[in-house]
């Protein structure tokens, strides 16, 4: 059996404010093709669809979208699970329809241990749980992290496999030993961390999603298939694509994906920057990172360069001349600012989402009770 290994597609997800969904339907439609070409039995998923417990409806619309095509029209049985970021209640609506047609999503524990069986391999689909989920499913108060749950989350699939077939697991969690990069959320509080890789040995193979990076984890059977974008630049130097795996003669191999934009890092001097013989050479429509070279202050520096420069990400000094100023500047404006307009810009950056007039108010409402409580 041949089959296509993909995870992370966090659908919905922004680079440095910039919106991936046109970006994301230009990979998945590249997937889809290498699934054709290599006529695969099926396709894996192996957790974190979407970027948010609670996605956009643009989100929504792309993934359904997708999954249509690729379930219904394309004719590929498709075996999915939810990781950290997808809320496992919303994923699942519609699931106990969607296995008739071949489309297995797994979001909760208990539905790990029936395998689904197809040919001559039974796929277990561990979603991402919490601790708490172990401890209800085995009736044990000693189940506190997932360390101590996984042996017996292994132990219960090995209890239902058939020795005259081949068995691979689909999960999303952290193997010790693996290599993370900026754009993953760290789910060690409670969440699936440092699991052992000796547990997985009697798999012939392990799915597995959560970290970005193809390469994070060099075990025999299990490999990361890693984001099918480069979702930090901390990334741009990393291989994105998909595995085939082919249970027959136990190879596994990895087939390469190009994106709609590159993340890429430029090296130069502002005037470099917008000189025609420099920027002619350069894929202007990348994520760009710029290392200035400059140092001196450029007066409105970002509006001139985005006017050659269309996705820039970040612009940093080389030489960190103007470091110690800028920061004093910075720190300067922050003083002038009011707690509640601090808070605002906070939220926006990290969740590239404007608070509502109810949030607002929250906060508002918030602050004032500290400060009258004493904390100022």
């Amino acid at each position: 059996m041949k089959v296509l290994h993909t995870a992370d597609w966090h659908i919905g997800k922004k680079l440095h404010g910039y919106d991936l969904l046109s970006d994301q339907a230009y990979i998945l439609d590249q997937i889809l093709k290498i699934a054709k070409t290599e006529a695969v039995d099926a396709i894996i998923i192996a957790g974190d669809l979407y970027d948010r417990s609670v996605p956009s409806e643009d989100s929504v619309r792309l993934l359904n979208q997708t999954i249509a095509k690729w379930n219904l029209t394309e004719g590929f049985p498709l075996l999915a699970i939810s990781g950290n970021h997808d809320s496992a209640t919303r994923l699942a609506t519609g699931a106990p329809w969607f296995d008739q047609a071949d489309f297995h999503l797994h979001t909760r524990l208990h539905e790990a241990f029936t395998p689904v069986v197809m040919g001559d391999v039974q796929f277990y689909l561990l979603p991402y749980f919490e601790p708490v989920d172990a401890r209800i499913y085995f009736e044990d108060s000693e189940l506190r992290t997932i360390q101590a749950a996984m042996p017996r989350v292994i132990e219960e699939m090995k209890a239902s496999f058939d020795p005259t077939m081949s068995q691979i697991l689909v999960s999303h969690f952290f193997v010790a030993g693996s290599s993370k990069t900026d754009s993953e959320t760290k789910i060690e509080v409670g969440g699936l961390d440092g699991i052992n890789g000796r547990l997985l040995t009697d798999f012939n193979y392990v799915a597995l999603g959560h970290l970005h990076g193809k390469d994070a984890l060099k075990l025999e059977n299990a490999r990361y298939s890693g984001s099918p974008l480069k979702y930090s630049l901390s990334e741009k130097d990393q291989t994105k694509g998909v595995w085939i795996v082919d249970t027959e003669t136990s190879t596994f191999t990895f087939h390469e994906l190009t994106p709609l934009h590159e993340i890429q890092e430029l090296h130069a001097s502002f005037e470099e920057l917008l000189d025609p013989a420099y920027y002619e050479r350069v894929e202007r429509e990348d994520y760009l990172s710029i290392l200035l070279e400059d140092q001196a202050v450029i007066p409105n520096l970002m509006n001139q360069l985005r006017q050659v420069y269309p996705r820039i990400i970040q612009v940093q000094r080389l030489n960190g001349y103007e470091t110690a100023v800028e920061n004093r500047l910075k720190a300067e404006s922050l003083k002038g600012k009011s707690p509640v307009t601090l808070t605002e810009e906070f939220f926006t950056e990290v969740s590239q989402t404007d608070l509502s007039p109810q949030q607002k108010q929250w906060i508002e409402e918030g602050l004032q009770a500290l400060i009258k409580g004493g904390i100022n």
